[in-house]
Protein backbone atom coordinates (compact mmCIF):
# COMPACT_ATOMS: atom_id res chain seq x y z
CA UNK A 1 0.00 0.00 0.00
CA UNK A 2 1.35 2.94 -1.32
CA UNK A 3 1.84 6.31 2.00
CA UNK A 4 -0.40 9.13 2.12
CA UNK A 5 0.50 12.41 1.49
CA UNK A 6 -0.54 15.24 3.96
CA UNK A 7 -0.14 18.83 3.36
CA UNK A 8 -0.30 20.78 6.91
CA UNK A 9 -1.32 24.52 6.84
CA UNK A 10 -0.90 26.02 9.88
CA UNK A 11 1.32 29.44 10.93
CA UNK A 12 3.13 28.28 14.03
CA UNK A 13 6.34 26.32 13.22
CA UNK A 14 6.08 24.30 16.16
CA UNK A 15 2.62 23.10 15.42
CA UNK A 16 3.89 22.07 12.02
CA UNK A 17 7.20 20.15 13.35
CA UNK A 18 4.92 18.31 16.09
CA UNK A 19 2.48 17.33 13.60
CA UNK A 20 4.82 16.41 10.99
CA UNK A 21 7.23 14.29 13.32
CA UNK A 22 3.68 12.21 14.49
CA UNK A 23 2.58 11.34 11.50
CA UNK A 24 5.59 10.33 10.32
CA UNK A 25 6.37 8.45 13.28
CA UNK A 26 2.71 6.85 13.98
CA UNK A 27 1.53 6.23 10.00
CA UNK A 28 4.84 6.28 7.75
CA UNK A 29 2.95 9.24 5.56
CA UNK A 30 4.55 11.92 3.60
CA UNK A 31 3.97 15.64 5.22
CA UNK A 32 4.06 18.88 3.01
CA UNK A 33 3.93 22.09 5.50
CA UNK A 34 2.58 25.41 4.75
CA UNK A 35 2.77 28.81 6.91
CA UNK A 36 -0.06 30.45 5.28
CA UNK A 37 -3.36 29.97 3.49
CA UNK A 38 -2.28 31.12 0.20
CA UNK A 39 0.48 28.95 0.70
CA UNK A 40 -1.21 26.46 1.22
CA UNK A 41 -3.17 26.00 -1.43
CA UNK A 42 -0.74 26.83 -3.92
CA UNK A 43 0.84 23.44 -2.32
CA UNK A 44 -2.42 21.90 -2.67
CA UNK A 45 -2.92 22.73 -6.61
CA UNK A 46 0.92 21.59 -6.79
CA UNK A 47 1.35 18.44 -5.01
CA UNK A 48 -2.24 17.08 -5.07
CA UNK A 49 -2.10 15.51 -1.27
CA UNK A 50 -4.57 12.85 -0.23
CA UNK A 51 -5.71 15.35 2.82
CA UNK A 52 -5.15 18.69 4.75
CA UNK A 53 -4.53 19.26 7.96
CA UNK A 54 -5.74 23.08 8.50
CA UNK A 55 -5.35 25.38 11.06
CA UNK A 56 -8.34 27.74 11.37
CA UNK A 57 -6.50 31.14 13.43
CA UNK A 58 -4.26 32.21 10.76
CA UNK A 59 -3.25 35.89 9.93
CA UNK A 60 -3.99 37.33 6.42
CA UNK A 61 -6.26 34.17 5.46
CA UNK A 62 -8.06 32.11 8.12
CA UNK A 63 -8.76 28.73 7.88
CA UNK A 64 -12.19 29.09 6.86
CA UNK A 65 -11.55 31.25 3.34
CA UNK A 66 -8.72 28.74 2.69
CA UNK A 67 -10.93 25.78 2.76
CA UNK A 68 -13.42 28.17 0.84
CA UNK A 69 -11.12 29.02 -1.81
CA UNK A 70 -9.80 25.25 -1.62
CA UNK A 71 -13.36 24.41 -2.52
CA UNK A 72 -13.77 26.30 -5.58
CA UNK A 73 -10.65 25.64 -6.83
CA UNK A 74 -11.62 22.42 -9.52
CA UNK A 75 -7.75 21.21 -8.81
CA UNK A 76 -8.46 21.07 -4.93
CA UNK A 77 -11.84 20.52 -4.19
CA UNK A 78 -12.05 16.83 -3.74
CA UNK A 79 -9.33 16.98 -0.89
CA UNK A 80 -10.79 16.00 2.39
CA UNK A 81 -9.79 19.00 4.61
CA UNK A 82 -9.21 18.43 8.07
CA UNK A 83 -9.55 21.25 10.70
CA UNK A 84 -7.11 21.83 13.68
CA UNK A 85 -8.70 24.08 16.06
CA UNK A 86 -8.55 25.45 19.80
CA UNK A 87 -12.53 26.98 19.26
CA UNK A 88 -14.21 24.25 20.62
CA UNK A 89 -17.81 26.29 21.36
CA UNK A 90 -20.56 24.43 20.11
CA UNK A 91 -21.70 26.95 17.40
CA UNK A 92 -17.79 27.30 16.02
CA UNK A 93 -18.41 23.79 15.56
CA UNK A 94 -21.87 23.22 14.05
CA UNK A 95 -20.29 26.22 10.91
CA UNK A 96 -16.87 23.79 10.62
CA UNK A 97 -19.61 21.00 10.01
CA UNK A 98 -22.20 22.84 7.85
CA UNK A 99 -19.12 24.08 5.45
CA UNK A 100 -18.55 20.85 4.70
CA UNK A 101 -14.96 19.74 6.12
CA UNK A 102 -14.18 16.16 6.88
CA UNK A 103 -13.37 16.68 10.37
CA UNK A 104 -12.29 18.26 13.35
CA UNK A 105 -9.35 17.68 15.71
CA UNK A 106 -9.14 20.28 18.85
CA UNK A 107 -5.87 21.72 20.14
CA UNK A 108 -4.66 20.45 22.22
CA UNK A 109 -4.15 17.35 20.29
CA UNK A 110 -2.52 14.22 21.38
CA UNK A 111 0.37 13.65 19.20
CA UNK A 112 0.88 9.63 19.77
CA UNK A 113 -2.86 9.18 18.82
CA UNK A 114 -3.18 12.35 15.81
CA UNK A 115 -2.58 9.93 12.63
CA UNK A 116 -5.01 7.46 14.56
CA UNK A 117 -7.60 10.21 14.55
CA UNK A 118 -7.20 11.69 11.28
CA UNK A 119 -7.31 7.92 9.85
CA UNK A 120 -10.29 7.22 11.44
CA UNK A 121 -11.59 10.94 10.32
CA UNK A 122 -11.13 9.82 6.61
CA UNK A 123 -11.85 6.10 6.75
CA UNK A 124 -7.80 5.54 6.09
CA UNK A 125 -6.29 2.22 7.14
CA UNK A 126 -3.19 3.03 9.22
CA UNK A 127 -1.80 -1.18 8.50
Amino acid sequence: MSSKRVLIVDDEESIQKVVSLSLKMEANWDILTASSGREGISQAEFYGPDAILLDVMMPEMDGIATFEALCENPHTQAIPVVLLTAKTRTAEKRLFQKIGVAGVITKPFNPLTLASQIAHLLDWSLS
